[in-house]
């Protein structure tokens, strides 16, 4: 029989200890499957896995993990999605990965100082070693830090998460029972996002969710929001007119655990970018969002929810290489076309 609680509590010292020096091979199942935001996408194997860590561990070789939220549990099923990880026990954590910034890491620059590097992530073990990651940092939120932004202003405000306003971390214990009614909250608030009718805000029916000034901590790029006033004007509207045919595609975590919710897919949702979205002009293309959410509810509403977006990823779908245009501003750019341009643009000959 699985019991979470364990997982919960071995996941949360495995992640902690790989943070601290940790082998991977130590941690990770030799065929495990790491799903990280891009440039790191997916790996699979010790090897590749080490790969990444030791880009972090040279450029912050003094790292800490703070952990403002965990949470774990039986997954629920999603009829969307193929039966990868129903039934499994999964861990979410949500928090920061705090050093000094001493070397560049993917391009961004070191600043010699503190960072807190916005990292969310899923686990799910098998045995006595992690078989199955699924890890979001914000190198969005790091290239602000390092002063290099390469985007249009957000329309959201800006800066670091705040961790949840109540609910202790509880890294050994499970609250299945008030984890399951809260879930339901949001599937239902999931269920009613749905209810679109392609006119108006107001046919959907989700505010009843919500608490009054409930927090919604978008990604870099988009940033935090207050009240559903805020969350409408900076995030809803504009993801609206850039995607307005997304549709969700199916969660690989659905979990509660006391007052926390988490789903999250790969994909989790698809649309067409057919309208402006940060900044950026319609392409027509299709884009999908790796996307995970974290809510917090009391009394049956949500407080606060967080929500981790590659948006990268999804900018590179759009034609916007941001870590291109990064370069570019810190004195790297590019001085060549590039070698598919030919294929890419259709252009094979100088013009007459």
């Amino acid at each position: 029989m699985i019991d979470p609680a364990h997982h919960k509590a071995r996941v949360h010292g495995m992640i902690d200890a790989l943070v601290s020096g940790a082998a991977v091979d130590e941690v990770y199942h030799p065929d495990a499957l790491w799903f990280g935001a891009h440039p790191f996408n997916e790996r699979t194997g010790h090897a590749a896995i080490a790969e990444v860590w030791s880009q972090i561990r040279t450029a912050f070789p003094k790292l800490e993990r703070r952990t403002h939220l965990l949470a774990a549990g039986i997954s629920k099923p999603d009829a969307r999605t193929s039966p990868g990880s129903e039934g499994q026990a999964l861990v979410a954590s949500m928090g920061v990965y705090q050093g000094r910034f001493d070397a560049p890491f993917c391009d961004i620059p070191a600043t010699g100082g503190l960072v807190a590097l916005r990292v969310c992530e899923v686990h799910m073990l098998q045995g006595d070693r992690i078989m199955r990651s699924w890890v979001l940092p914000d190198l969005l939120d790091l290239m602000r830090q390092a002063g290099v932004w390469p985007f249009a202003p957000s329309l959201g405000t800006e800066g670091a998460w705040q961790p949840p306003a109540r609910g202790a971390l509880e890294p050994s214990q499970i609250n299945a029972a008030l984890g399951d009614r809260n879930y339901q909250t949001v599937l239902d608030m999931h269920g009613a996002l749905l209810s679109f009718d392609g006119r108006s805000l107001d046919s959907m029916d989700h505010g009843r969710y919500w608490s009054e000034d409930f927090l919604w901590y978008g990604p870099a790029g988009i940033g935090t929001t207050i009240g559903m006033g805020g969350f409408r004007t900076h995030h809803q509207i504009p993801f609206l007119i850039g995607f307005p045919d997304r549709t969700g595609t199916g969660h690989y975590i659905r979990i509660g655990d006391g007052p926390f919710v988490v789903t999250g897919g790969w994909p989790s949702v698809r649309g067409t970018h057919l309208g402006e979205w940060l900044g950026l002009p319609p392409t027509g293309r299709p884009i999908d969002m790796r996307v995970m959410d974290f809510y917090r509810l009391s009394d049956g509403v949500i407080e606060e929810n967080w929500v981790p977006i590659d948006v990268i990823h999804m900018a590179l779908q759009m034609g916007f290489d941001v870590f291109a245009r990064m370069r570019h501003l810190t004195g790297h750019p590019q001085t060549d076309l590039p070698t598919d341009y030919g294929a890419r643009y259709g252009k094979t000959k100088a013009w007459d």
